[in-house]
């Protein structure tokens, strides 16, 4: 199928309810309202498509950006693509899940993830943080940079209560990330979760908290799921 053929069979698939509450959520028109269910069943079908991805990502509906995400080749994804993603995506939620879970399942996740830190844009920093999150949840604690990330940690500890908004959420999400996928780092994360603390992050016209990471991280320690990984990063 092509872009344009997804995109008619989306249209009628919109509910104006769930549109509301993406538009609560931060999400910019042009956007359908089509529920991730009703996206997956099309995954299901369009198994992954590189191309298709790119070109549903390009037309800048939300719905069916999301979908690129989930339909994309991973592995094909070329640094250029991952950065005119990150770039041109139109809401936080772009940037702190469909950019990162393709980014963390491809070939230059890490890559990607160090550079975009660095950004001066909001939304690409966050990408960045988020996609750290991603590689946490999905590869092997022998495959992570652990000196890295824990330098990575310290610095979060010093500056997430003046990074901007959505920053500060990845932020905190990457301490989480930590605590509860990485064995080795559990400890030290749940040390720099106690010193953080509360993590402040405005979440507009919506009933959303923020994890409070020290209770997040000593749940998953009670569970005894620390360093159990994801199969995917995508949901």
């Amino acid at each position: 199928m092509t872009a344009a053929e997804i995109i008619a069979e989306l249209k009628p698939l919109g509910k104006e309810s769930y549109k509301k509450v993406l538009l609560n959520h931060g999400i910019p028109e042009p956007v359908i309202g089509v529920s991730v269910e009703q996206l997956k069943k099309i995954q299901k079908r369009s198994n992954k498509d590189y191309q298709l991805a790119l070109d549903l990502y390009d037309t800048g509906i939300y719905d069916a950006m999301y979908l690129a995400g989930l339909i994309a080749d991973d592995q094909r994804m070329t640094k250029k693509d991952l950065q005119r993603w990150a770039e041109n995506a139109t809401s936080e939620a772009l940037c702190g899940y469909t950019v990162p879970w393709v980014a963390a399942e491809g070939r230059f996740g890490w890559e990607m993830a160090q550079k975009w830190i660095e950004s001066k844009k909001p939304n690409v920093a966050a990408a960045g943080w988020a996609t750290l999150v991603s590689l946490t949840a999905v590869k092997e604690d022998s495959e992570l940079e652990l000196s890295e990330l824990k330098r990575l940690l310290k610095r979060v500890e010093k500056t997430i209560h003046r990074a901007p908004n959505g920053v500060r959420y990845a932020m905190n999400s990457f301490v989480i990330a930590l605590g509860s996928y990485v064995k080795p780092l559990a400890e030290v994360a749940l040390k720099a979760a106690e010193k953080i603390g509360s993590v402040s992050v405005d979440v507009g016209n919506t009933s959303c908290k923020v994890p409070f990471a020290p209770d997040y991280i000593r749940k998953v320690q009670q569970r005894g799921t620390v360093g159990k990984k994801r199969k995917t990063a995508k949901c």
